[in-house]
């Protein structure tokens, strides 16, 4: 028992604040749509196909001015988010007019703090650490447990420590930890198998990770190049004729050297904010290349694609958000207190008794 407090404190001690940071930033994340601020960002959403197929056709025509990728507005933010190389951006409303610019992704609270949170402005090997951390924290909630197990008979409902002091600030983070540790236990699972995804084996089964890559892997690359003038509109009719009860998503030029347009859609049954129902369309003439139906894909990939819509809270309306946002600052709370008391409110060593030197 003394190991696992030693390496519960000593764990959470160098890497609370990270965690503490984490939690923050989710937390805020989860209204992002709600606080971004920009001219008809509060639109409803336009669902006239015809509409979205001429609006596509204008912003991609000219190849000089042409985004990189395009995600049409949803039912709580009215936009379309153009994204430009070099980190360039724009914000158009739904017939195709630029309300905002940026050049850089710090003009804009709502994507740098994104990146923080999904990569810690490093990329991969961000991700690598937030997995790291995930992990952690997982094993702080199961160390935690079995450490407030010892002293539950002084469990207090408090939100906020009863004095600064190191004893009570220790003795609400037992408490507030067990309070939340459900929550905890979502996000921590959710964004660790997110980051790390072989990890998806110990909720879908053991060959639920090859099946996902197998799954979620795009056609084979095309050697074509992007054409100067495709016929976009005609992409999303013909996706809409293919899933008529879709709804148009994201629209990406191809990446590196894959020859393939992708334009992905959500159905009614999925969570996933941009769906997983995806079209892939030849860069040199538009012609349909393949698709792929979100419903028929295998249960274990079902359940994984469940995952980031329950870890950011894009379902369950305002309660679940409310909920995740409290696993957030539940995380930020105990996170910094950690850090503080580890660090800054050690409690002082006893004074070793004076030793009197008798002469015989």
């Amino acid at each position: 028992m003394k190991l696992i407090d030693t390496l519960h404190r000593w764990t959470g001690g160098l890497i609370g604040l990270l965690l503490a940071l984490l939690g923050l930033s989710g937390a805020l994340l989860v209204h992002k749509n709600a606080w971004t601020l920009a001219p008809h960002a509060g639109d409803p959403r336009v669902e006239d196909v015809r509409q979205l197929a001429e609006v596509t056709q204008r912003l991609m025509a000219d190849p000089a001015m042409r985004p990189q990728s395009i995600t049409y507005a949803s039912d709580d933010f009215g936009l379309l988010k153009l994204l430009f190389d070099n980190g360039r951006g724009a914000y158009a409303d739904q017939q195709g007019a630029v309300v905002m610019r940026w050049s850089s992704q710090w003009e804009r609270p709502e994507l740098w703090l994104f990146d923080f949170h999904h990569h810690l402005f490093s990329g991969e090997t961000g991700d690598w650490v937030i997995g790291i951390a995930a992990l952690c924290g997982l094993f702080f909630v199961l160390t935690g447990f079995i450490l407030w197990w010892r002293t539950r008979r002084t469990f207090e409902w408090r939100l906020w420590p009863a004095r600064m002091s190191r004893p009570a600030i220790v003795r609400h983070h037992r408490d507030l930890g067990i309070i939340v540790a459900p929550l905890l236990l979502l996000s921590l699972v959710t964004g660790a198998v997110l980051v790390f995804r072989p990890m998806a084996a110990l909720l879908f089964g053991p060959g639920a990770p090859a099946q996902i890559d197998k799954a979620l892997a795009p056609p084979p690359p095309r050697n074509a190049g992007l054409a100067g003038r495709l016929d976009w509109a005609g992409m999303i009719m013909t996706a809409k004729a293919r899933f008529p009860d879709a709804e148009v998503r994201s629209l990406s030029l191809p990446r590196k050297k894959g020859g393939l347009v992708t334009l992905r859609m959500r159905r009614p049954q999925e969570w996933l904010p941009n769906g997983r129902t995806t079209l892939w369309f030849a860069a040199d003439s538009g012609m349909l290349v393949a698709a792929r139906d979100a419903s028929t894909l295998p249960t274990a990939v079902k359940g994984y694609n469940l995952l980031y819509p329950l870890h950011a809270a894009k379902v369950g309306g305002l309660p679940f958000r409310l909920l995740m946002t409290l696993s957030g600052l539940a995380l930020t709370l105990l996170g910094s207190l950690t850090v503080w008391t580890f660090w800054f409110r050690r409690p002082a060593r006893p004074a070793r008794p004076r030793q009197i030197a008798i002469r015989t």
